[in-house]
């Protein structure tokens, strides 16, 4: 089949007259406002997927020091690099809003895209309620006051509403304030691992710990921890270059990521004796206090404070903000969800809806956030690593800026050892984030045929997928 009748459109370049197609298709960064470099989408994605250190306590308090080690060093390998080879493959390729949306739209059609669409926004709103209330754990150690109660939920409230302004004054700002965040969170790590060194007794290493081993935490936080590389992938229409950018950017992040895990969990757990009970959010503080004094105490902590604001940031743009621009575009919501403010060309109302949303899950535990984010972000990713094969089956001829150097059994072979994973992910969840997935899943499926109704009614005004990488949104406030 001829590369010149069989090369697909993307959805977002359907309906164009040929020439402006041909030049989104030659140079589908064309825009009239700031684009993303390296160091910041970088950084970005350090965010999506990191932050650093926080949150992997609970995999100590779940396994013992060398379980944890072991896995911050061999689960990269078997799930963050094929995840990571996968966005940065269709992300070259497909480099405009919507991401993996617009990668099952092209494999399986509308439906497919708006149930991995649906599983994935969800994943972003839930985690997106998980960082004020991980901010909020850490800050109850030195502040008592906002452990509970009215205090608690006021400083979650307060602190979710300035992270979405912040957003709303637009991506590159937010791109370089996620590099100095990144630096200045990670700081006492160093400070930590420099004052643990004289400390360290390697034995301490090859604990398994004392406590029965609980699987379910141990892999949900080790999972938390360590995905969401794809969630970059709906940026692509900001991003400067993002054929060349896209797979240096994955590549140096993921460097990054599992070094930020590794050198202080080493440190940690090496330089104190183990008392596993104590392994939780926000113990690290605890083990600065203990290694170096009160001080390095509260850099932890402030440092825990900075992490979480790139967290909130980054997830919001691309898990939610940027995902809700790419599906109205394609038509799976609404036009009125792609509007742009005029002032800072950020899809505002992108924004706003995943706040609202996330607030409203705040209430919950934070072990009960990640669970919920954990079983509906497999769901997705499972049709994702579908879809990645499919296309290449079925779109062999689509040019590939990158491409996974394997030949197709050994694409299938590197999907199909992280989907078993996603599938154990799934079955050790409880009785209640099984009740929640499914009814989040049915309303997103109830939300496909409600909108498809609307459009043959024409009740509500859709995009026919002609949008020209974001030059035609809507500069409404």
């Amino acid at each position: 089949m001829g590369a010149a009748a069989s090369t697909p459109k993307p959805p977002s370049l359907l309906n164009q007259p040929e020439e402006e197609e041909q030049q989104l298709l030659t140079n589908p960064t064309t825009k009239t406002h700031n684009k993303l470099s390296l160091l910041p989408l970088i950084f970005l994605i350090y965010f999506e997927v990191s932050g650093g250190p926080y949150g992997e306590e609970p995999t100590v308090a779940a396994a013992g020091p060398l379980l944890s080690l072991l896995g911050f060093l061999i689960f990269p390998f078997i799930w963050s690099i094929p995840e990571a080879l996968i966005t940065a493959e269709l992300s070259t390729a497909f480099p405009h809003h919507g991401g993996f949306v617009i990668w099952a739209h092209q494999a399986f059609g509308p439906f497919a895209a708006s149930l991995l669409a649906t599983w994935k926004l969800l994943t972003g709103i839930f985690n997106l309620a998980s960082y004020p209330v991980l901010c909020v754990d850490y800050l109850q150690l030195i502040f008592p006051i906002f452990s509970s109660g009215l205090p608690r939920y006021l400083s979650i409230l307060i602190s979710t509403l300035f992270l979405a302004f912040l957003n709303y004054t637009g991506l590159t700002i937010v791109g370089y304030t996620a590099v100095c965040l990144g630096v200045v969170s990670l700081s006492p790590f160093v400070a930590l691992t420099l004052f643990s060194i004289p400390k360290i007794e390697p034995i301490r290493w090859i604990s398994l710990g004392e406590s029965k081993k609980d699987w379910a935490l141990f892999f949900n936080t080790l999972f938390w921890n360590l995905n969401f590389w794809d969630s970059a992938s709906t940026l692509a229409g900001e991003v400067e270059n993002p054929q060349k950018t896209y797979p240096k950017a994955l590549f140096s992040a993921g460097i990054f990521a599992c070094l930020a895990y590794l050198i202080p969990l080493m440190a940690a757990t090496g330089a104190i004796p183990l008392d596993q009970e104590d392994w939780v959010n926000g113990y690290f503080a605890d083990v600065g206090e203990m290694v170096a004094g009160k001080w390095l105490k509260y850099w932890i902590e402030i440092g825990a404070v900075l992490a979480i604001i790139g967290l909130f940031e980054a997830h919001q743009l691309s898990s939610c903000a940027y995902q809700i621009l790419g599906m109205a575009n394609l038509g799976v919501l609404p036009r009125f969800f792609g509007v742009r403010s005029k002032w800072f060309n950020t899809p505002w109302v992108g924004i706003l809806v995943p706040t609202l949303v996330a607030l409203a899950v705040s209430y919950m535990g934070f072990e009960e956030i990640i669970s919920s984010v954990n079983f509906l972000y497999s769901l997705g990713m499972l049709l994702e690593f579908a879809s990645f094969l499919w296309l290449r089956r079925k779109m062999p001829e689509v040019k590939r800026p990158y491409s996974v150097p394997l030949p197709f059994f050994g694409l299938l072979i590197m999907c199909l050892v992280p989907s078993g994973f996603l599938v154990y992910v799934m079955a050790v969840a409880t009785e209640a984030v099984y009740l929640v997935s499914a009814l989040l899943t049915l309303l997103g499926i109830v939300w496909y045929f409600v909108m498809k109704f609307c459009k043959t009614k024409t009740w509500v005004e859709f995009s026919n997928g002609g949008e020209k990488d974001g030059d035609e949104d809507e500069d409404l406030d």
